[in-house]
C-alpha cells in the first residue's frame, strides 16, 4: 500500500525543504501541479515499474479557492487510495515576516503589504489546516531540524501501533512546540545542569541518562506516563487519528527531557529517534 500526502502550508513555512527530505526517504515529489492533474497522475504513479516509499503533491498556491479545490481533491484521492494524508506546514506571523525580509521573495498572496499578505493566507489556509492529519510548525527548528523531523516522521518502519508515533524533547525556556498532541513535564525531576560534570554533556550521554533514571521519582514518572500512553494509544488509533506527537518538556530541553524521551520510546518500543528539538542549544 502506497501512502498518498497533500503536503501544503503558509508560504515560507518549509515546502521545499520537505520536499527534499521526503525525496531523500524514496518517495515520488510533486511539485506545484495543476490540481485538476493530481489525481491523474496519482493513478499513473502507482503503476510504476519503480518502488516508491509514497508519492506527495507539495501544494504551494495559496487563495480559498484553492483550499476548496485541495478538499475536493483530497476527496478523491481517497476514493482511490487508502491512504491519503494532509500535511500543514506553519510557523507564526514573525518568523514568516522575517523570512521573506531575509530573502527578498514577493508572498504569493496579493495584498498591500507583506503583514497583510501573510494574514490573507493564514485565513484562506485556516479550513485545510483545521482538516489536516499532521500541522508541523516550523517556526523553532531549523532547515536541518525540520529534515530529520520529516524523515523520523515518514520513514517505514514495522510496528505495532497503527499511527505513526514521534517523541519530541523540548526546553520550556524556549517554548512549547505547537505541534503536539500530548505534553509531559519533568521539571520536577533534581537537575543535572546544577552538576558541574554533567552540566556540558546532554541526556543522550549515559552518565546523565543514569542520574535522572536513577531518581525514583523518575521511575514513577514513567511507569505512569507508558501505563497511560499504553492505553491512549490504540484510543487515538480507534479515533482515526493518523499521527500522535508527545513531547517532553524539561527547563532547557538539553537533560532530562532527553533522557526521559528516549527512555519513554524505548519502553514503548518505538522505532524512530526521538526528534530532540532544543539539545543542541
Amino acid at each position: 500500500m502506497t501512502e498518498v500526502l497533500l503536503v501544503t502550508g503558509m508560504s515560507g513555512a518549509g515546502r521545499s525543504t520537505v520536499s527534499a527530505a521526503l525525496e531523500d526517504l524514496g518517495w515520488f515529489v510533486i511539485d506545484n501541479l495543476p490540481f485538476e492533474l493530481i489525481v491523474r497522475v496519482s493513478e499513473l504513479a502507482l503503476t510504476a515499474t519503480t518502488d516508491f516509499a509514497g508519492i506527495a503533491f507539495v501544494v504551494g498556491r495559496a487563495g480559498r479557492l484553492q483550499t476548496e479545490a485541495l478538499l475536493v481533491v483530497e476527496k478523491e484521492l481517497k476514493s482511490l487510495h487508502e491512504e491519503v494524508k494532509i500535511l500543514f506546514l506553519d510557523a507564526p506571523d514573525d518568523v514568516l515576516i522575517h523570512r521573506y525580509e531575509g530573502n527578498r521573495r514577493r508572498h504569493p498572496f496579493p495584498a498591500p503589504t507583506l503583514v497583510d499578505s501573510i494574514s490573507g493566507e493564514r485565513i484562506a489556509l485556516a479550513t485545510i489546516r483545521e482538516a489536516a492529519d499532521l500541522v508541523i510548525d516550523t517556526g523553532s527548528i531549523n532547515t536541518n531540524q525540520l529534515r530529520t523531523r520529516i524523515q523520523e516522521t515518514f520513514t517505514k518502519e514495522d510496528s505495532e501501533h497503527p499511527m505513526k508515533i514521534s517523541l519530541v524533547s523540548f526546553g520550556y525556556s524556549h517554548g512549547i512546540p505547537r505541534d503536539v498532541d500530548v505534553v509531559f513535564d519533568c521539571r520536577f525531576l533534581p537537575n543535572p545542569h546544577w552538576i558541574e560534570e554533567l552540566r556540558p554533556l546532554t541526556g543522550l550521554d549515559a552518565a546523565v541518562s543514569e542520574y535522572v533514571l536513577a531518581q525514583e521519582p523518575a521511575q514513577h514518572f514513567l511507569t505512569d506516563v507508558v501505563n497511560m500512553l499504553k492505553w491512549q494509544i490504540p484510543a487515538f488509533a480507534t479515533e482515526g487519528k493518523s499521527y500522535l506527537s508527545i513531547a517532553v518538556g524539561c527547563t532547557g530541553g538539553r537533560h532530562r527531557s532527553v533522557a526521559i524521551a528516549e527512555e519513554i520510546r524505548g519502553r514503548l518500543g518505538l522505532v524512530n529517534a526521538v526528534f530532540h528539538r532544543d539539545v543542541a542549544r
